[in-house]
């Protein structure tokens, strides 16, 4: 989901964690490595450098809840800050990836001697909850249309390379994926992203995805309530 005009305005004002956190050792991960999950839980704070992150959750048997595609310059890892186990989170090399590292009891101590990362860090993890509670209301109010195409017009804003045209160019998310982000089935996933195509909102393959996003915005100002834009 993109980010709410709240949301937007307080990531001018808040601190940035990079500002206090100093550089530490750097680890690279191939396609589909795992940096940490049920076998083996975070306990590290990580920032992306190069590539992209797939973080998940797991619900019942089977099923995964995509929470978000992480990259340069994000931080994630947060769990482990937790010092409650969690086995239900994983973080995965959605890409070639390389990331810096910092020990949970390193970030504590840094943050006894500077309060203000503390304080960063609350605000990073608390925006992004605001943002989990608003795709939550969007799970629940939504149609499936609506919610994949705020997805792709959110991961496009991450991901993607805009063009000379107006579209928006990113490398290829399976139907699989994204419908782990929805919420709903691989099959409603195909059908509705052919909906989307045959209107001219969007263009895919196994190479790439293009997305004619400010249309698409539009649509979705058109059909969907206020708080959701």
């Amino acid at each position: 989901m993109a980010p709410s005009p709240v949301n937007a305005a307080l990531s001018k004002i808040c601190d940035d964690p990079l500002d206090y956190l100093p550089c530490s050792k750097s680890l690279e991960y191939k396609k589909g490595d795992v940096i940490y999950g049920p076998d083996h839980a975070c306990d590290t704070l990580y920032l992306v450098l190069a590539g992209v992150i797939k973080l998940t959750r797991f619900g019942t048997p089977g099923k995964e809840f995509l929470v978000d595609l992480y990259t340069t310059d994000d931080i994630f890892g947060g769990s482990g800050m937790l010092n409650v186990p969690d086995s239900a989170e994983e973080a995965v090399s959605f890409q070639k990836s390389r990331v810096m590292a910092w020990p949970v009891a390193e970030v504590e101590e840094l943050i006894m001697r500077r309060p203000r990362l503390g304080i960063a860090l609350l605000q990073v993890f608390g925006r992004r909850l605001t943002g989990l509670m608003q795709r939550a209301e969007s799970l629940s109010f939504e149609p499936i249309d609506a919610r994949l195409a705020r997805s792709l017009v959110h991961f496009s804003e991450r991901l993607g390379t805009a063009q000379p045209d107006g579209s928006v160019i990113m490398e290829p998310l399976t139907h699989e994926l994204l419908a782990q982000y929805v919420g709903t089935s691989r099959e409603s996933i195909s059908v509705e992203m052919a909906r989307l195509r045959k209107q001219g909102y969007v263009q895919y393959s196994r190479k790439a995805i293009v997305l004619y996003r400010d249309a698409l915005k539009s649509w979705l100002k058109d059909r969907t309530p206020a708080q959701y834009l």
